[in-house]
Protein backbone atom coordinates (compact mmCIF):
# COMPACT_ATOMS: atom_id res chain seq x y z
CA UNK A 1 0.00 0.00 0.00
CA UNK A 2 1.43 3.38 -0.82
CA UNK A 3 1.50 5.54 2.04
CA UNK A 4 -0.35 8.70 1.62
CA UNK A 5 -0.63 11.69 3.84
CA UNK A 6 -3.90 11.29 5.24
CA UNK A 7 -5.49 13.06 8.63
CA UNK A 8 -8.17 11.94 10.70
CA UNK A 9 -9.52 14.35 13.39
CA UNK A 10 -11.96 16.24 14.96
CA UNK A 11 -13.83 19.33 13.48
CA UNK A 12 -13.71 22.04 15.70
CA UNK A 13 -17.62 23.29 15.28
CA UNK A 14 -20.98 21.10 15.98
CA UNK A 15 -22.86 19.32 12.97
CA UNK A 16 -24.50 21.74 10.57
CA UNK A 17 -27.62 19.83 11.38
CA UNK A 18 -27.92 21.29 14.76
CA UNK A 19 -26.87 25.04 13.77
CA UNK A 20 -29.66 27.49 14.38
CA UNK A 21 -29.88 29.03 11.09
CA UNK A 22 -28.80 26.94 7.82
CA UNK A 23 -28.64 28.20 4.28
CA UNK A 24 -28.84 26.15 1.08
CA UNK A 25 -29.26 26.77 -2.53
CA UNK A 26 -30.17 25.30 -5.35
CA UNK A 27 -29.89 26.74 -9.12
CA UNK A 28 -32.02 24.67 -11.54
CA UNK A 29 -31.02 23.21 -15.17
CA UNK A 30 -32.13 26.40 -16.64
CA UNK A 31 -30.72 29.37 -14.48
CA UNK A 32 -28.27 30.90 -17.10
CA UNK A 33 -25.07 29.86 -15.13
CA UNK A 34 -26.43 26.10 -14.90
CA UNK A 35 -26.93 26.36 -18.59
CA UNK A 36 -23.22 27.34 -18.90
CA UNK A 37 -22.32 24.67 -16.82
CA UNK A 38 -24.68 21.58 -18.62
CA UNK A 39 -23.50 22.99 -22.02
CA UNK A 40 -19.66 23.26 -21.16
CA UNK A 41 -19.67 19.89 -19.40
CA UNK A 42 -21.70 18.45 -22.09
CA UNK A 43 -18.85 19.62 -24.61
CA UNK A 44 -15.94 18.31 -22.75
CA UNK A 45 -17.64 14.57 -22.29
CA UNK A 46 -18.16 14.99 -26.19
CA UNK A 47 -14.63 16.05 -26.91
CA UNK A 48 -13.05 13.55 -24.23
CA UNK A 49 -14.94 10.66 -26.15
CA UNK A 50 -13.66 11.39 -29.44
CA UNK A 51 -9.77 11.95 -28.49
CA UNK A 52 -10.26 8.41 -26.95
CA UNK A 53 -12.10 7.48 -30.19
CA UNK A 54 -9.41 9.08 -32.89
CA UNK A 55 -6.12 8.78 -30.81
CA UNK A 56 -6.58 6.15 -28.13
CA UNK A 57 -6.35 9.12 -25.09
CA UNK A 58 -7.66 12.22 -24.04
CA UNK A 59 -5.69 15.47 -25.29
CA UNK A 60 -5.38 18.40 -23.24
CA UNK A 61 -8.39 20.79 -23.28
CA UNK A 62 -10.41 22.66 -20.85
CA UNK A 63 -14.44 24.46 -21.98
CA UNK A 64 -14.90 25.71 -18.56
CA UNK A 65 -15.09 28.70 -19.68
CA UNK A 66 -18.55 29.05 -21.11
CA UNK A 67 -20.08 32.93 -21.09
CA UNK A 68 -24.44 32.99 -21.64
CA UNK A 69 -25.77 36.83 -22.90
CA UNK A 70 -28.75 36.50 -22.36
CA UNK A 71 -31.96 37.96 -24.71
CA UNK A 72 -34.62 40.06 -24.89
CA UNK A 73 -38.39 38.54 -25.16
CA UNK A 74 -41.50 39.31 -24.86
CA UNK A 75 -43.67 37.03 -23.34
CA UNK A 76 -47.53 36.87 -23.45
CA UNK A 77 -50.55 34.54 -21.97
CA UNK A 78 -50.79 31.69 -24.59
CA UNK A 79 -47.64 32.55 -26.44
CA UNK A 80 -45.11 35.02 -27.09
CA UNK A 81 -41.61 35.68 -28.82
CA UNK A 82 -38.43 35.65 -28.32
CA UNK A 83 -37.10 38.75 -29.75
CA UNK A 84 -33.17 39.44 -29.69
CA UNK A 85 -31.62 35.52 -29.18
CA UNK A 86 -29.88 34.34 -26.82
CA UNK A 87 -25.76 34.08 -27.18
CA UNK A 88 -23.91 31.10 -25.84
CA UNK A 89 -19.57 31.51 -26.68
CA UNK A 90 -17.99 28.48 -25.45
CA UNK A 91 -14.57 29.41 -24.55
CA UNK A 92 -11.66 27.13 -24.08
CA UNK A 93 -9.18 25.56 -24.74
CA UNK A 94 -8.64 22.32 -26.87
CA UNK A 95 -5.66 19.76 -29.07
CA UNK A 96 -6.37 20.46 -32.57
CA UNK A 97 -3.75 18.47 -34.03
CA UNK A 98 -1.36 15.49 -32.63
CA UNK A 99 1.17 13.41 -33.72
CA UNK A 100 1.71 9.96 -32.70
CA UNK A 101 4.72 8.19 -31.92
CA UNK A 102 4.97 6.69 -35.88
CA UNK A 103 4.43 10.23 -36.82
CA UNK A 104 0.73 9.94 -37.84
CA UNK A 105 -0.74 13.67 -37.44
CA UNK A 106 -4.60 14.09 -36.50
CA UNK A 107 -6.57 17.10 -37.03
CA UNK A 108 -10.06 17.06 -34.87
CA UNK A 109 -12.22 19.23 -35.24
CA UNK A 110 -12.94 20.60 -32.05
CA UNK A 111 -14.95 23.59 -32.72
CA UNK A 112 -17.58 21.50 -34.95
CA UNK A 113 -17.84 18.65 -32.36
CA UNK A 114 -17.91 21.59 -29.51
CA UNK A 115 -20.81 23.30 -31.30
CA UNK A 116 -23.19 19.48 -32.05
CA UNK A 117 -22.67 18.77 -28.19
CA UNK A 118 -23.84 22.14 -27.10
CA UNK A 119 -26.91 21.69 -29.38
CA UNK A 120 -28.13 18.10 -28.52
CA UNK A 121 -27.37 18.96 -24.92
CA UNK A 122 -30.03 22.07 -25.81
CA UNK A 123 -32.25 19.81 -27.39
CA UNK A 124 -32.21 17.43 -25.02
CA UNK A 125 -32.91 19.76 -22.00
CA UNK A 126 -34.92 22.80 -22.81
CA UNK A 127 -38.08 21.86 -24.80
CA UNK A 128 -39.32 25.68 -25.15
CA UNK A 129 -36.61 26.71 -26.80
CA UNK A 130 -36.33 26.52 -30.72
CA UNK A 131 -33.04 26.34 -31.87
CA UNK A 132 -33.17 28.03 -34.81
CA UNK A 133 -34.36 31.33 -33.55
CA UNK A 134 -34.42 31.82 -29.75
CA UNK A 135 -30.37 31.40 -29.41
CA UNK A 136 -26.79 31.27 -30.80
CA UNK A 137 -24.33 29.39 -30.38
CA UNK A 138 -20.83 30.38 -30.57
CA UNK A 139 -17.54 28.02 -30.49
CA UNK A 140 -13.77 29.62 -29.97
CA UNK A 141 -11.49 27.42 -28.73
CA UNK A 142 -7.87 27.89 -29.06
CA UNK A 143 -4.96 26.00 -28.35
CA UNK A 144 -3.08 24.34 -24.72
CA UNK A 145 -0.42 26.37 -23.37
CA UNK A 146 2.86 24.00 -23.93
CA UNK A 147 3.87 24.16 -20.43
CA UNK A 148 0.08 22.80 -19.25
CA UNK A 149 0.45 20.45 -22.03
CA UNK A 150 3.62 19.05 -21.15
CA UNK A 151 2.24 19.05 -17.29
CA UNK A 152 -1.18 16.79 -18.80
CA UNK A 153 -1.62 13.11 -18.16
CA UNK A 154 -2.54 11.38 -21.74
CA UNK A 155 -3.44 8.38 -20.29
CA UNK A 156 -6.21 7.59 -18.68
CA UNK A 157 -5.52 4.40 -17.37
CA UNK A 158 -2.14 5.56 -15.83
CA UNK A 159 -1.67 7.94 -12.94
CA UNK A 160 -1.35 11.33 -14.20
CA UNK A 161 0.06 14.74 -12.64
CA UNK A 162 -1.87 17.50 -11.30
CA UNK A 163 -2.41 20.38 -13.39
CA UNK A 164 -2.64 22.43 -11.16
CA UNK A 165 -2.15 23.10 -7.31
CA UNK A 166 -5.69 23.51 -5.99
CA UNK A 167 -8.15 21.92 -3.64
CA UNK A 168 -11.36 20.00 -3.41
CA UNK A 169 -13.92 19.75 -1.02
CA UNK A 170 -17.22 17.76 -0.04
CA UNK A 171 -19.32 16.78 2.91
CA UNK A 172 -21.73 14.24 3.91
CA UNK A 173 -24.42 13.40 4.78
CA UNK A 174 -26.78 16.21 3.52
CA UNK A 175 -28.48 17.49 6.06
CA UNK A 176 -32.61 17.73 5.58
CA UNK A 177 -32.92 21.26 4.49
CA UNK A 178 -29.92 20.67 2.04
CA UNK A 179 -31.89 16.58 0.74
CA UNK A 180 -34.62 18.64 0.36
CA UNK A 181 -34.01 21.96 -1.45
CA UNK A 182 -31.96 19.46 -3.65
CA UNK A 183 -34.80 16.93 -4.50
CA UNK A 184 -37.23 19.97 -4.81
CA UNK A 185 -35.41 20.96 -8.05
CA UNK A 186 -34.77 18.06 -9.34
CA UNK A 187 -38.84 16.67 -8.90
CA UNK A 188 -40.18 19.96 -10.47
CA UNK A 189 -37.74 19.79 -13.68
CA UNK A 190 -38.49 15.88 -13.38
CA UNK A 191 -41.83 13.92 -12.98
CA UNK A 192 -43.41 17.05 -12.13
CA UNK A 193 -42.12 19.07 -15.58
CA UNK A 194 -43.31 15.75 -17.34
CA UNK A 195 -47.05 16.29 -16.22
CA UNK A 196 -46.80 20.06 -16.13
CA UNK A 197 -45.12 21.59 -19.20
CA UNK A 198 -45.92 24.77 -18.10
CA UNK A 199 -43.30 24.44 -15.77
CA UNK A 200 -39.85 25.48 -17.57
CA UNK A 201 -36.48 24.36 -16.37
CA UNK A 202 -35.34 27.44 -14.94
CA UNK A 203 -36.20 26.48 -11.23
CA UNK A 204 -34.02 28.48 -8.19
CA UNK A 205 -34.77 26.75 -5.02
CA UNK A 206 -33.20 28.43 -1.31
CA UNK A 207 -34.01 26.70 1.86
CA UNK A 208 -33.54 28.64 4.81
CA UNK A 209 -33.94 26.56 8.13
CA UNK A 210 -34.30 28.68 12.08
CA UNK A 211 -34.41 26.24 14.36
CA UNK A 212 -36.49 23.42 13.17
CA UNK A 213 -38.47 25.67 10.68
CA UNK A 214 -37.76 25.42 6.89
CA UNK A 215 -38.74 27.99 4.38
CA UNK A 216 -38.81 27.00 1.03
CA UNK A 217 -38.54 29.43 -1.85
CA UNK A 218 -39.49 28.41 -5.27
CA UNK A 219 -38.89 30.96 -8.21
CA UNK A 220 -40.18 28.99 -11.29
CA UNK A 221 -40.29 29.95 -14.63
CA UNK A 222 -43.43 29.25 -16.46
CA UNK A 223 -43.85 28.55 -19.82
CA UNK A 224 -46.49 31.10 -21.71
CA UNK A 225 -47.82 28.94 -24.40
CA UNK A 226 -49.03 26.58 -21.71
CA UNK A 227 -50.56 29.05 -19.64
CA UNK A 228 -53.68 31.26 -21.19
CA UNK A 229 -54.61 33.19 -18.47
CA UNK A 230 -53.63 34.79 -15.23
CA UNK A 231 -56.16 32.62 -13.54
CA UNK A 232 -54.29 29.79 -15.18
CA UNK A 233 -50.79 31.17 -14.14
CA UNK A 234 -51.96 31.52 -10.42
CA UNK A 235 -53.21 27.70 -10.60
CA UNK A 236 -49.87 26.38 -11.87
CA UNK A 237 -48.16 28.74 -9.31
CA UNK A 238 -51.08 26.86 -6.76
CA UNK A 239 -50.41 23.55 -7.74
CA UNK A 240 -46.26 23.75 -7.75
CA UNK A 241 -46.70 25.28 -3.87
CA UNK A 242 -48.81 22.02 -3.04
CA UNK A 243 -46.15 19.83 -4.48
CA UNK A 244 -43.34 20.73 -2.66
CA UNK A 245 -45.61 20.75 0.36
CA UNK A 246 -46.11 17.24 -0.34
CA UNK A 247 -42.85 15.98 -1.46
CA UNK A 248 -41.12 17.92 2.06
CA UNK A 249 -43.26 14.82 3.88
CA UNK A 250 -40.54 12.74 2.03
CA UNK A 251 -37.42 14.72 3.70
CA UNK A 252 -38.34 15.74 7.03
CA UNK A 253 -40.71 15.67 10.03
CA UNK A 254 -40.19 19.48 10.82
CA UNK A 255 -42.45 22.45 9.62
CA UNK A 256 -41.96 23.73 5.97
CA UNK A 257 -43.63 26.50 4.74
CA UNK A 258 -43.34 26.44 0.39
CA UNK A 259 -43.58 30.11 -0.78
CA UNK A 260 -43.62 30.55 -4.60
CA UNK A 261 -42.78 33.30 -7.37
CA UNK A 262 -42.54 35.69 -4.32
CA UNK A 263 -41.83 38.48 -6.70
CA UNK A 264 -45.24 38.44 -8.25
CA UNK A 265 -47.74 41.39 -8.60
CA UNK A 266 -51.07 39.87 -10.03
CA UNK A 267 -52.65 43.40 -9.57
CA UNK A 268 -50.09 44.91 -11.32
CA UNK A 269 -49.86 41.72 -13.67
CA UNK A 270 -46.18 41.27 -13.21
CA UNK A 271 -45.80 37.80 -13.00
CA UNK A 272 -42.77 35.06 -13.97
CA UNK A 273 -43.59 34.39 -17.35
CA UNK A 274 -41.36 33.34 -19.83
CA UNK A 275 -41.15 32.11 -23.86
CA UNK A 276 -38.50 29.71 -23.21
CA UNK A 277 -38.68 28.27 -19.66
CA UNK A 278 -35.48 30.37 -18.60
CA UNK A 279 -34.52 33.69 -17.26
CA UNK A 280 -32.09 33.74 -19.95
CA UNK A 281 -34.38 35.10 -22.69
CA UNK A 282 -34.60 38.39 -20.42
CA UNK A 283 -31.45 39.81 -19.12
CA UNK A 284 -30.00 37.20 -17.41
CA UNK A 285 -26.63 36.30 -18.33
CA UNK A 286 -24.85 33.40 -16.94
CA UNK A 287 -21.00 31.87 -16.54
CA UNK A 288 -19.57 28.10 -15.90
CA UNK A 289 -19.07 28.46 -11.91
CA UNK A 290 -21.20 30.41 -10.50
CA UNK A 291 -23.97 28.42 -9.69
CA UNK A 292 -23.86 24.90 -7.71
CA UNK A 293 -20.86 23.34 -6.59
CA UNK A 294 -20.06 19.82 -7.36
CA UNK A 295 -22.43 18.31 -5.24
CA UNK A 296 -25.29 20.26 -6.53
CA UNK A 297 -25.96 22.78 -4.12
CA UNK A 298 -24.59 26.22 -2.74
CA UNK A 299 -24.17 25.66 0.93
CA UNK A 300 -22.75 29.06 2.81
CA UNK A 301 -22.83 26.75 6.32
CA UNK A 302 -20.38 24.53 4.51
CA UNK A 303 -16.77 24.87 3.30
CA UNK A 304 -17.02 25.53 -0.64
CA UNK A 305 -14.26 24.70 -3.20
CA UNK A 306 -14.71 28.46 -5.57
CA UNK A 307 -13.69 26.16 -8.17
CA UNK A 308 -15.68 25.76 -11.74
CA UNK A 309 -15.89 22.04 -11.90
CA UNK A 310 -18.28 21.46 -15.08
CA UNK A 311 -16.01 21.44 -18.06
CA UNK A 312 -12.59 20.87 -16.76
CA UNK A 313 -10.43 18.12 -18.38
CA UNK A 314 -11.47 14.96 -16.23
CA UNK A 315 -8.00 13.62 -16.46
CA UNK A 316 -5.60 15.38 -14.62
CA UNK A 317 -8.06 18.57 -13.73
CA UNK A 318 -7.64 19.37 -9.90
CA UNK A 319 -10.77 21.23 -9.85
CA UNK A 320 -12.72 18.39 -11.32
CA UNK A 321 -11.02 15.79 -10.32
CA UNK A 322 -10.98 16.46 -6.20
CA UNK A 323 -13.96 18.22 -5.96
CA UNK A 324 -15.85 14.86 -7.09
CA UNK A 325 -13.24 12.66 -5.63
CA UNK A 326 -13.98 14.41 -1.93
CA UNK A 327 -17.95 14.36 -2.02
CA UNK A 328 -17.78 10.62 -3.21
CA UNK A 329 -15.38 9.89 0.04
CA UNK A 330 -17.31 11.67 2.10
CA UNK A 331 -20.72 9.96 1.08
CA UNK A 332 -18.90 6.67 0.88
CA UNK A 333 -17.33 6.87 4.48
CA UNK A 334 -20.35 7.99 6.31
CA UNK A 335 -22.65 4.91 4.89
CA UNK A 336 -19.74 2.22 5.65
CA UNK A 337 -18.86 3.74 8.88
CA UNK A 338 -20.85 4.05 12.12
CA UNK A 339 -20.69 6.84 14.55
CA UNK A 340 -20.86 10.11 12.44
CA UNK A 341 -23.34 12.28 12.38
CA UNK A 342 -21.22 15.25 10.34
CA UNK A 343 -18.25 15.10 8.19
CA UNK A 344 -15.77 17.37 5.87
CA UNK A 345 -13.36 16.15 3.37
CA UNK A 346 -10.45 18.13 2.01
CA UNK A 347 -7.92 17.58 -0.64
CA UNK A 348 -5.01 19.65 -1.75
CA UNK A 349 -3.10 18.83 -4.40
CA UNK A 350 0.52 19.85 -5.98
CA UNK A 351 1.24 20.72 -9.33
CA UNK A 352 2.95 17.93 -11.03
CA UNK A 353 2.25 15.91 -8.19
CA UNK A 354 0.47 12.33 -8.75
CA UNK A 355 -3.35 12.91 -8.65
CA UNK A 356 -3.18 9.57 -6.21
CA UNK A 357 -0.86 11.08 -3.71
CA UNK A 358 -2.44 14.34 -2.63
CA UNK A 359 -0.35 16.67 -0.67
CA UNK A 360 -3.01 16.57 1.71
CA UNK A 361 -6.07 14.65 2.70
CA UNK A 362 -7.82 16.28 5.67
CA UNK A 363 -10.91 14.70 7.00
CA UNK A 364 -12.56 16.57 9.51
CA UNK A 365 -15.84 14.34 11.75
CA UNK A 366 -18.38 15.14 14.00
CA UNK A 367 -19.24 12.18 16.15
CA UNK A 368 -22.00 10.84 17.87
CA UNK A 369 -21.89 11.75 21.73
CA UNK A 370 -20.78 7.72 22.06
CA UNK A 371 -18.49 7.48 19.39
CA UNK A 372 -14.38 9.00 19.65
CA UNK A 373 -11.94 9.81 16.80
CA UNK A 374 -9.93 6.95 17.88
CA UNK A 375 -13.34 4.46 17.42
CA UNK A 376 -13.11 5.32 13.33
CA UNK A 377 -9.93 6.55 12.57
CA UNK A 378 -8.34 3.78 10.81
CA UNK A 379 -11.93 2.58 8.94
CA UNK A 380 -11.92 6.04 7.83
CA UNK A 381 -8.16 6.79 6.13
CA UNK A 382 -8.86 3.12 4.89
CA UNK A 383 -11.59 4.40 2.66
CA UNK A 384 -10.16 7.69 1.64
CA UNK A 385 -6.34 5.63 0.48
CA UNK A 386 -8.95 2.84 -1.30
CA UNK A 387 -11.03 5.72 -3.05
CA UNK A 388 -7.65 7.54 -3.96
CA UNK A 389 -5.51 4.54 -5.65
CA UNK A 390 -8.81 4.39 -7.50
CA UNK A 391 -8.81 7.78 -8.44
CA UNK A 392 -8.73 7.23 -12.30
CA UNK A 393 -11.96 5.52 -12.12
CA UNK A 394 -13.13 9.46 -11.57
CA UNK A 395 -12.13 10.60 -15.04
CA UNK A 396 -13.66 7.31 -17.20
CA UNK A 397 -17.23 7.47 -15.05
CA UNK A 398 -17.10 11.96 -15.99
CA UNK A 399 -16.46 10.86 -19.24
CA UNK A 400 -19.30 8.31 -20.02
CA UNK A 401 -21.53 10.91 -18.41
CA UNK A 402 -22.31 9.18 -15.59
CA UNK A 403 -21.20 11.88 -12.63
CA UNK A 404 -23.23 15.24 -12.44
CA UNK A 405 -20.95 18.53 -11.89
CA UNK A 406 -23.35 21.03 -10.80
Amino acid sequence: MTERNIRVQPIERGAVEDETVEIVERKGIGHPDSICDGIAEHVSEALARTYLDRVGKVLHYNTDETQLVAGSAAPAFGGGEVVEPIYVLIVGRATKRYEDDDGTEYRIPVDAIALEAARDYLREHFPALDLETDIVVDVRLGEGSGDLQDVFGEDVQNVPEANDTSFGVGHAPLTETERLVLETERHLNGPYHAENPAVGQDVKVMGKREGDRIDITVAAALVDRHVPDMDAYKQEVEGIREYVESLADDYTDRDVTVHVNTADDYEDGSVYLTVTGTSAEQGDDGSVGRGNRANGLITPNRSMSMEATSGKNPVNHIGKIYNLLSTEIAENVVADVDGIRDLRVRLLSQIGRPIDQPHVADVHVVTDDDTTIDDIENDVRDIVDDELANVTDITQRVIDGELSTF
